[in-house]
C-alpha cells in the first residue's frame, strides 16, 4: 500500500501542475478565438476537463466483461454530477474566503454573471430529472433515448457560444508558459501547450484513479461503491484544480463557469454512453446520490437567480457530500 498512496500523491500533484499548463493555454486560446469569459470556461475548459471521467465511464461500459464492471460506469455518471455540484462548488467558495481572509477583507458576493450561472443550473435540472426518470423506467427502446442527451448537450453549447459576454483581454493574461517571452502568442501554442497539458491530466488521472480504486479495494468497498463515491473525486480533480487556480488569479467567474460546464457534460455524455450499453436502472444508492445532486442545484439555483450568492453559502453545499459519504458508509454496514 506504500507504493499506492506515493503514486495517489504524485498523481495528484501532476494534475496540479499540469492544469497551471492548461489554465494558461485554455485562456489564450479562448482570447485568439475570440470566445467570451465565460463560454471559455463553460465550453473549452469544461470540455478538456471532463474527458477523464467521460473515459472512465467510456471504458467500464464499452469494455466491461460483466454486469459489475459495466455498474461502474454507471456509478461515474451519476457521481461526476454529486462532486461537481457539492464538492467543486464548495471549493470555489472556500478559497475566496481564503482569500478574504488573507486580504483581510469582508467576503462578499461573488464576482460573477450569478443570472447566467442560474441558467446553467436549470438547464442542468431539466437534464439531470429526465435522465434520472429513465433510470426508474424499463422499455425496450431506452437506449435510443441517448441521443437526446447528445443533442442536448449540443444545443447547449451552441447556446453558450452565441451569448453575448465580455471576451479575455490579452493584456490581462499571463504569458503563455511555452513562449514566456511573446506577448502575442499564435493559436497554434496556445492549442499545443493546452493538448499537451491535458494529455498530461489524463495519463496522470489514469494512475490518480487506479489508486483511488486500489483504496478502495483495501478498505473493503465493493468497486460499484468506488465508483460512486472515490472515483468521481477523483476524475473532478482537474475542475477542481482549474478552480484553485482561477481563484487564485481573482477569476472565479471562469472557476464558475468551468464548473457549470462540466456539469452539462456530465448529465449529457457519460450519461448518454451509461444509457446506450446498460440496462440504466437505478438502485437506493444511485438514488440517494441523485437526489442529493438535485437537493444541491435547487440551492445552487435559487441563490444564483437572485444574485445574492456569497462564498460562505457555496462553501455549504459541501456538507451534502459528507452526507452522502455518511449514506454510503451506513449502507455497507447495513
Amino acid at each position: 500500500m506504500l507504493l499506492t498512496f506515493l503514486l495517489f500523491f504524485l498523481s495528484a500533484a501532476a494534475i496540479y501542475f499540469a492544469c497551471e499548463f492548461f489554465v494558461n493555454g485554455i485562456e489564450w486560446t479562448g482570447c485568439r478565438l475570440n470566445l467570451g469569459t465565460t463560454a471559455v470556461g463553460t465550453v473549452l475548459a469544461a470540455f478538456g476537463t471532463a474527458l477523464p471521467e467521460s473515459a472512465v465511464t467510456f471504458m467500464a461500459v464499452m469494455f466491461g466483461g460483466s454486469p459489475e464492471r459495466k455498474d461502474v460506469g454507471v456509478g461515474a455518471a451519476l457521481g461526476g454530477p454529486l462532486v461537481l455540484a457539492t464538492v467543486a462548488y464548495a471549493v470555489v467558495g472556500l478559497a475566496v474566503l481564503y482569500r478574504a481572509r488573507r486580504r483581510r477583507a469582508e467576503p462578499c458576493s461573488l464576482v460573477a454573471d450569478q443570472p447566467r450561472l442560474a441558467s446553467d443550473q436549470a438547464w442542468f435540472m431539466v437534464i439531470f430529472v429526465a435522465k434520472v426518470g429513465l433510470g426508474l423506467l424499463v422499455f425496450a427502446w431506452k437506449p435510443w433515448l441517448g441521443l437526446l442527451f447528445l443533442a442536448a448537450y449540443g444545443i447547449y453549447v451552441w447556446h453558450e457560444l452565441k451569448a453575448e459576454d465580455e471576451t479575455l483581454d490579452a493584456g490581462g493574461l499571463e504569458p503563455l508558459r511555452l513562449r514566456p517571452r511573446d506577448p502575442q502568442p499564435s493559436l497554434a501554442w496556445a492549442l499545443l501547450q493546452t493538448v499537451l497539458a491535458l494529455l498530461v491530466i489524463a495519463w496522470a488521472s489514469h494512475v490518480f484513479v487506479g489508486q483511488i480504486y486500489a483504496i478502495g479495494v483495501w478498505a473493503g468497498m465493493p468497486a460499484r461503491m468506488a465508483a460512486l463515491l472515490l472515483s468521481p473525486v477523483a476524475t473532478e480533480l482537474p475542475e477542481v484544480m482549474n478552480a484553485l487556480i482561477w481563484v487564485r488569479q481573482g477569476r472565479e467567474r471562469l472557476a464558475l463557469a468551468n464548473i457549470s460546464g462540466a456539469m452539462m457534460i456530465q448529465a449529457t455524455i457519460p450519461s448518454a454512453l451509461a444509457i446506450f450499453m446498460t440496462p440504466w436502472h437505478l438502485d437506493a444508492p444511485l438514488l440517494v446520490a441523485a437526489g442529493l445532486t438535485m437537493a444541491s442545484i435547487a440551492f445552487l439555483w435559487s441563490r444564483f437567480r437572485r444574485g445574492g450568492m456569497r462564498a460562505g453559502s457555496l462553501a455549504a453545499v459541501g456538507l451534502l457530500y459528507l452526507v452522502f459519504a455518511a449514506y454510503i458508509v451506513a449502507y455497507l454496514d447495513a
